[in-house]
């Protein structure tokens, strides 16, 4: 085989690599983008929580202790408890408020703007909520879009007050620079504002303890 027919076997074998590769790079391009799409600005709503019979009665007689709605079953039908004169008392009132990661969805669940919009993740320490918020189509080059939000905060008690720190905040998997979110990422927000009059001031003076765990939202309210 002569020289020149080499050397054009070689040419054409490198075209075709050449070819291989730009082909792999537009499909791996393409699915990337499709991933990207579907994931972040096409987000999947949430599937609503339900709770069993048992649970939801559980979840119902918390909630009439601090006189809240309660969650109707569409297996039961409700009826309308006329109500009585009662005299004021506080002895032996219950100060605690105790829910589970799945009691809160379900309280969202019941909502029917946020039943698959929003879902509450608790874990050590840690609260964060998930967030799909569909935006106008006359909003400026993301109109009809889906915003997905993710935020945190840690919460806890220490050294008699309670603590809130937020963790932060991304849109569609990107962290909000903490210069966007006025420099509070990783700042106790009692702390910094709790000395001065207004909601975190109130909310500190009227909680003797917070906690979250694994799975639960513990809260006692001082008298």
């Amino acid at each position: 085989m002569s020289e020149e027919v080499v050397e054009e076997n070689k040419e054409n074998r490198g075209c075709l690599r050449t070819l291989g590769i730009m082909l792999a790079t537009v499909v791996i391009s393409v699915a990337v983008t499709v991933f990207v799409v579907t994931h972040y600005l096409f987000p999947k709503q949430f599937d609503p929580v339900e709770l069993s019979q048992h649970e939801e009665t559980v979840l119902n007689k918390k909630l009439r202790q601090f006189g809240l709605p309660t969650l109707s079953s569409e297996k039961v039908e409700s009826k309308s408890i006329p109500i009585e004169p009662e005299a004021y008392s506080e002895a032996g009132a219950k100060r605690e408020v105790d829910f589970s990661e799945k009691e809160l969805n379900a309280m969202l669940a019941k909502n029917s703007d946020l039943a698959d919009k929003m879902a509450i993740d608790l874990s050590e320490s840690l609260a964060s909520i998930k967030m799909i918020i569909p935006l106008d189509p006359d909003f400026p080059f993301l109109g009809g879009k889906t915003l997905k939000v993710n935020a945190g905060a840690e919460l806890g008690y220490t050294n008699g007050r309670p603590v809130v720190v937020l963790k932060g905040v991304s849109v569609w998997g990107v962290p909000v620079p903490n210069a966007w979110l006025g420099n509070l990422k990783n700042v106790d927000l009692v702390g910094e504002f709790g000395g001065d009059e207004g909601f975190w001031k109130s909310f500190a003076d009227g909680v003797e303890n917070i906690h979250v765990e694994e799975g639960n939202l513990k809260i006692k309210f001082k008298e």
